[in-house]
């Protein structure tokens, strides 16, 4: 299953103006690789990227219905200060994926990284969104490449 996998990581922040060329090229990647026989798209169900990444795969099972979001939640109240709308979308996320599971009961120190880890380890490909900066994008794209993953950085295509 691992190598029908595909998992993401990116930035919570998209620029408005990279906005409509990223979800544009997010789709022709997470098609190529169905047509290459990836099954299994896992997200973190972060703000930002991964939410973009979560509906543009619910999106495209309407061409693809053997595709599945699985999503890997750092901790089951992960939206507990988001505002409305924000809450809503993330709602409706985890009521349509194929699959939800939660790393930890509560937010702990490190749940994030194990939320990373995890998707890392289960993967064969790793789609993200990357500018450079420091932070937890950084360190699961490290790791990624560490693990040995196909790496394809859609921000690598804004330069």
């Amino acid at each position: 299953m691992k190598s029908q996998t595909c998992c993401f990581t990116g930035h919570r922040i998209i620029p408005q103006h990279d906005y409509a060329t990223l979800q544009t090229r997010l789709e022709a990647e997470i098609t190529r690789l169905i047509h290459q026989g990836v099954r299994y798209f896992g997200a973190g169900g972060a703000l930002g990227f991964d939410t973009m990444a979560a509906i543009t795969v619910l999106k495209m099972k309407v061409l693809y219905p053997y595709i599945q979001l699985i999503l890997v939640l750092p901790c089951r109240d992960q939206a507990k200060y988001w505002n409305g709308e924000d809450a809503r979308t993330y709602s409706e996320i985890l009521c349509r994926a194929d699959k939800a599971a939660c790393i930890s009961e509560q937010y702990d120190n490190d749940c994030m990284l194990r939320r990373n880890r995890h998707l890392v380890d289960h993967s064969q490909h790793c789609i993200c969104y990357f500018t450079g900066r420091k932070g937890g994008t950084a360190y699961t794209v490290d790791y990624a490449a560490r693990k040995g993953l196909h790496i394809i950085n859609l921000a690598a295509t804004f330069d």
